[in-house]
């Protein structure tokens, strides 16, 4: 949500970054005409419970005084002025609604060196790391690798839960379980932040808080009965659990991490490429979230994209960092960068990480502030947050970019101290096996 001053008075660069970020009805203009109107009436109550504060204690006076027909006047427009005021308050609740829903629309306008471009476009490449993977062979799709390998069953997923869920097996449920505790470990032990298991679901105004609701509310799944929700991304456990703190000096900043199953019902991505597990209901997410003084946010953006960019590295997956132009951002983002990562197979950069500062967006939304000094007003916090990473999207990279001939996977050596000698997946033919179940084979 923005600052209604900073609206009021800068009504011409808030028309410029709507229109920058190509959102024709977001209903700022209407807000702020609801705005005077709110200020209209709340003027009106308080000139006219004045004037019946003065008039009540008049007519005491008046009646002692023994002028009971001037009293009876004044009683009658006091009478009056009691109905106005009943009627104010009934418009002023009214437009106070509208107001209030009317703000809850409005994007966050970019920071000034956002990409401007009305769609996805216009999303600039601003670095790229590592050397795409060179085949001697056809390098496989992974929807056709994990079959094969006999780690991803689609077909009893389907007849599970029906489109775009899966079964992880074996190697496959394993190299997950362990990707997520080494990303958990490596922010934990080297980026200083403290790991949580946050609710799955929220009630509504924990949507509200991060900006889910109400534009997003098709592309979440609830509970038909009560109001839960569940979650999309951890990002909105975590940062609503501050909501109506004020963080003491002293306090600040604050890095949490969670891997948490997330759930979206992907209408927006209808039409699509859905094949493989690209675009899924269910999906694993290691998320970052971070409460920040404001002076800092671009320097704490910074470091947040580079935690999200070392686990890419040193699983030696190429990738690259793509600044989101305005057309394309998020409805509650500043600014935005996307992490990348080719996948050799199905030959195509996927998105594995979303790193956003958020400004005091989201914290005036869920009434999040903290004191600069001791004893000092209170002022909103900055949010961030970032994937780090997204599963099951970094498994595709995984399988694809390092498959061998004869369909076996090379995992990387970093993940040496989880998986220890189990660093290939091979299928249970290739690992000399009758069973019909993935082995993963003995170090070579």
């Amino acid at each position: 949500m923005l600052d209604i001053r900073w609206m009021r008075e800068n009504r011409a660069a808030l028309a410029e970054a709507m229109a920058k970020l190509n959102d024709t009805e977001a209903p700022w203009e209407l807000a702020l005409d609801l705005d005077a109107k709110r200020r209209r009436l709340l003027q009106q109550g308080e000139a006219l419970r004045a004037e019946r504060n003065t008039g009540s204690k008049r007519i005491g006076a008046l009646f002692r005084e023994k002028k009971t027909e001037e009293a009876g006047a004044l009683k009658q427009r006091m009478s009056a002025i009691g109905a106005e005021i009943t009627h104010i308050d009934d418009e002023l609740r009214r437009v106070e609604t509208a107001f209030h829903n009317a703000m809850m629309r409005i994007p966050n306008p970019p920071e000034p060196d956002v990409p401007v471009a009305p769609d996805e476009e216009g999303n600039v490449v601003v670095s790229q790391w590592g050397e795409m993977p060179q085949f001697d062979f056809e390098p496989q799709a992974h929807w056709d690798l994990g079959p094969k390998l006999g780690i991803i069953d689609f077909e009893r997923g389907i007849a599970v839960a029906g489109s775009r869920f899966y079964f992880l097996k074996g190697a496959g449920a394993r190299l997950q379980r362990v990707l997520s505790n080494w990303f958990l470990d490596v922010h934990i032990n080297e980026h200083g932040y403290t790991e949580l298991y946050p609710p799955m679901m929220v009630r509504g105004h924990s949507m509200q808080g991060t900006g889910n609701l109400p534009k997003f509310g098709e592309n979440l799944y609830r509970d038909a009965e009560e109001d839960y929700w569940f979650i999309p991304t951890a990002e909105v456990s975590i940062t609503n659990m501050h909501r109506d703190e004020i963080l003491e000096a002293g306090a600040l900043p604050r890095y949490y991490v969670a891997s948490t199953p997330c759930f979206r019902r992907e209408k927006m991505s209808a039409g699509k490429d859905v094949r493989g597990i690209k675009r899924v209901h269910q999906f694993e997410k290691v998320e970052m979230v971070k409460f920040v003084e404001p002076a800092t946010g671009r320097e704490e953006l910074e470091s947040l994209t580079r935690a999200a960019e070392v686990l890419l590295e040193r699983l030696n997956l190429p990738y690259r960092r793509v600044a989101i132009a305005t057309g394309d951002l998020s409805f509650v983002a500043a600014i935005k960068y996307d992490l990348e990562v080719w996948a050799a197979g199905c030959r195509e950069w996927l998105e594995v990480s979303s790193c956003s500062l958020f400004r005091d967006f989201q914290a005036r939304r869920a009434n999040i502030r903290y004191r600069p000094q001791e004893g000092a007003r209170p002022a909103y916090v900055y949010t961030l947050n970032g994937s780090g990473l997204a599963l099951p999207r970094v498994i595709i990279a995984l399988l694809e970019n390092n498959q061998q001939a004869d369909g076996s996977i090379r995992l990387p050596e970093v993940l040496r101290p989880y998986l220890g000698s189990k660093m290939e997946i091979r299928s249970a033919a290739q690992a000399g096996g009758g069973r019909r179940q993935t082995q993963l084979a003995r170090d070579i």
